[in-house]
């Protein structure tokens, strides 16, 4: 899964078996093409690739967690530590810049880089997702060892990460999730009034809550997360969600008269689950790799991997999390209806959001360019991210980046410039620290090129996004053999599961409030 690039001093830095397998999956067309059409040989090579792309690190469970630098039952068992993929760091690291200075490395400047793909609702996408289970401590202070995550694609963006959360997002009737119209869309209800949160939503909490006026706070939507308001674009998919999971309610009650509330309710939510997963398999990881192979969620596929060694029970690493700080993506302006609002207007903004309508947003959000990921292309305003990224994985001794290069099976890099071929890049990075060797991972992780000139990720992170977020995927229960029927999901629910291909499918059958066709893609070219 790793794209295979040459320095603009034409000196190979991702190994020969790395560069021919991107090779091979990027040339060729007609081949792959001719290969899709056949269906037993496409899922064969559907679930081998991805097998292989999971392989090039070793399979959970790791032995070591954050708790400790030894292996325990509890640092075996207890989640609410994260995992990590190697030992903690205990060499010098007086060759490295404090967390301020290396930060500034990532400041973008008065014109933003564009990705040469992606739009920015690929970008709102790719945090509503991995927000989704990479969630880090919320206590204060905050310990970066720590989690809050249920580490599976559970939805509880929609539907809150227990038992009492999801309670007090429903109607108990019908298999619904309360909801309100608003200009003919359906949108949550309001948590708060009068700046006090409403004893019914007494189980739900927000981020940053206690910096909020009374007047902000009575804009909020009761969501399952806690940073279900906290941008426009995650706002906007979990509204979408909301509607999807109490249209597809409506329709299992239609067909099943005799079911009570809590059926409908449940199966709606493993149909939603599911949904979820086929969009991001088919979808999102189809819009980051080049490749002209497209991944799918076929029906035998979880048989076919639940031998494989790394089909064990989730646990997402501390390195996963790291990767997908992608601030980069975000415009410093950004299209909402008929307005372009500086970035930091559209956080805690689902007040935005009746007036143009769901469809305008997604349209606008797909029609928008979003920026490149990598160095010197953030908006100042997410700087301070980026400090607490760095001083994050100094806490936890993250092995510098040539030590995770080569755990992901790419040769160790020996000069600055072979990290990249832009000079910016490499004199920032000579300036700053002593040796490649001292690299910080989350610096050398967005300070490598891309693998082609369309390619969307570096190639160890794209390495490190396939390894974790397909075995995060096909891990799921609802994925398992014995699950993935009828009994748990319906005839009419396996249709739906089905006939889903992209994010426009859902769009399309929940806006009726503004029904006219809508531009939704990830991509600035719809398909490849």
């Amino acid at each position: 899964m790793a794209a295979g690039r040459t320095t603009a001093r034409g000196i190979a830095t991702d190994g020969a078996a790395n560069r021919l397998r991107f090779l091979a999956l990027t040339s060729g067309r007609p081949f792959w093409e001719l290969v899709q059409t056949v269906q037993p040989l496409r899922s064969r090579l559907n679930a081998s690739l991805i097998d292989h792309a999971i392989r090039e690190m070793p399979p959970r469970p790791e032995p070591l967690s954050t708790m400790a630098d030894y292996t325990s039952w509890v640092s075996l068992t207890d989640r609410t530590y994260s995992g990590r993929h190697l030992p903690p760091f205990a060499g010098d690291e007086s060759g490295r810049p404090s967390p301020q200075r290396a930060a500034d490395l990532f400041t973008r400047g008065d014109t933003m880089i564009p990705c040469p793909r992606s739009t920015v609702l690929f970008a709102y996408f790719a945090q509503w997702f991995t927000d989704g289970f990479l969630r880090g401590d919320v206590n204060i202070p905050r310990d970066p060892r720590r989690n809050t995550s249920n580490h599976q694609i559970d939805l509880n963006q929609v539907y809150g990460l227990h038992a009492e959360m999801t309670a007090a997002l429903r109607t108990f009737d019908g298999g619904l999730l309360k909801s309100q119209i608003i200009n003919g869309g359906e949108f949550p209800p309001y948590l708060c009034e009068n700046g006090k949160i409403k004893p019914e939503f007494a189980a739900l909490s927000v981020i940053r809550f206690a910096e909020m006026t009374d007047e902000q706070r009575d804009t909020l939507f009761a969501t399952g997360s806690d940073r279900g308001n906290i941008q426009i674009g995650f706002t906007m998919l979990t509204v979408l969600f909301l509607r999807e999971h109490n249209r597809v309610a409506r329709l299992l009650a239609a067909c099943h008269p005799g079911w009570d509330d809590e059926r409908l309710f449940q199966t709606a939510r493993n149909i939603l689950i599911v949904l979820l997963i086929k969009l991001v398999v088919e979808e999102y990881i189809n819009h980051i790799t080049p490749y002209h192979f497209r991944f799918t969620l076929d029906s035998g596929l979880s048989s076919m991997l639940a031998r494989a060694p790394w089909h064990r029970e989730n646990w997402a690493s501390v390195e996963f999390n790291l990767v997908y700080r992608w601030h980069s993506l975000i415009p410093s302006w950004l299209s909402v209806g008929e307005r372009e609002l500086p970035m930091e207007q559209t956080l805690v903004a689902g007040a935005l959001m009746p007036e143009p309508g769901l469809g305008r947003l997604f349209d606008d959000a797909s029609r928008q360019r979003a920026g490149r990921i990598g160095l010197f292309n953030t908006d100042p305003v997410l700087r301070e991210v980026d400090v607490a990224s760095i001083a994050d994985s100094r806490a936890l001794s993250l092995a510098p980046y040539n030590s995770y290069r080569e755990h992901c099976r790419f040769p160790r890099i020996r000069r600055f410039e072979h990290v990249s071929g832009d000079e910016r890049v490499s004199g920032a990075l000579r300036e700053l620290y002593r040796s490649v060797d001292d690299l910080d991972l989350y610096v050398g992780l967005f300070a490598e090129e891309p693998g082609a000139p369309d390619a969307i990720l570096p190639p160890l992170l794209t390495k490190i996004i396939a390894i974790d977020a397909f075995s995060q995927a096909l891990t799921n229960p609802l994925l398992s053999p014995r699950v993935f029927n009828a009994e748990t999901f319906s005839a009419h629910g396996l249709r739906i599961i089905a006939t889903t291909k992209t994010l426009s499918d859902v769009l399309r059958r929940n806006v009726p409030e503004d029904p006219r066709p809508h531009f939704v893609s990830m991509s600035r070219r719809a398909e490849r």
